[in-house]
Order: structure tokens, then sequence, then C-alpha cells
């Protein structure tokens, strides 16, 4: 099993920035695509951001060239860092790992970490 804990997340003001990190114990999560979704009041959770176990990353459009996902293996760790942020990112935050793929049927998840953008 793997647990997956995110942090980071807080209120910041248009045009801001924010890291988030999403810490794994259970076991090592070097080999496992992971990546980040988010979830805003009264819609669908959606893809933000992956990065498969060799680092290619993948974004979804509507933050491409503002967020940056990365990882650091030895630490078992994931960052997602948000720049030049917008009240429309506003939402909770999720981490998630898969043996596989990342996909809204991801194999774990964790709590998620609100983010709040005012304008």
């Amino acid at each position: 099993q793997v647990q997956l804990v995110e942090s980071g997340g807080g209120l910041v003001q248009a045009g801001g920035s924010l890291r988030l990190s999403c810490s794994a114990s259970g076991r090592t999560v070097s080999r496992y695509a992971m990546g980040w979704f988010r979830q805003a009041p009264g819609k669908e959770r959606e893809f933000v951001a992956g990065i498969t176990w060799i680092g290619v990353t993948s974004y979804a459009d509507s933050v491409k060239g503002r967020f940056t996902i990365s990882r650091d293996n030895a630490k078992n760790t994931l960052y997602l860092q948000l720049n030049s942020l917008k009240p429309e990112d506003t939402a909770v935050y999720y981490c998630s790992a898969d043996r596989k793929t990342i996909s809204q049927h991801s194999d774990y998840w964790g709590q998620g970490t609100q983010v709040t953008v005012s304008s």
C-alpha cells in the first residue's frame, strides 16, 4: 500500500505562486506514474499534470506554461509549482500514484490540499 499526503496549499492572491508537495510512504514510488488532479466546488475532478517514472510530463491545457510538475525519487516526493495563479485555479488539489498510468482510476490518492486564489 502507498499512502500519499499533500501539503503546501493555502490562500494566495491572483498572480501569486504556491508549491504543493506530495509525500509518499509505505513503499517507494520511483517506478510509479504520479500526478495531480483538482476539484473545484460543484465541478468534477479534473487532471492537472502527470509525470511518468522516467520523468515525461504532461499538462492540462488550462495550466500549461504556469504549472510545473516534478518528482524527487530519493525523497519519495512529488511536487507541483503553481505560478501566475488565477481565481479559476481555486480547488482542492489531489495527488495520485499508479503502477502504470495516471487517470481518474489511479491506484492511490491523497486526501487533498486546498488552494484558494483571490481576485
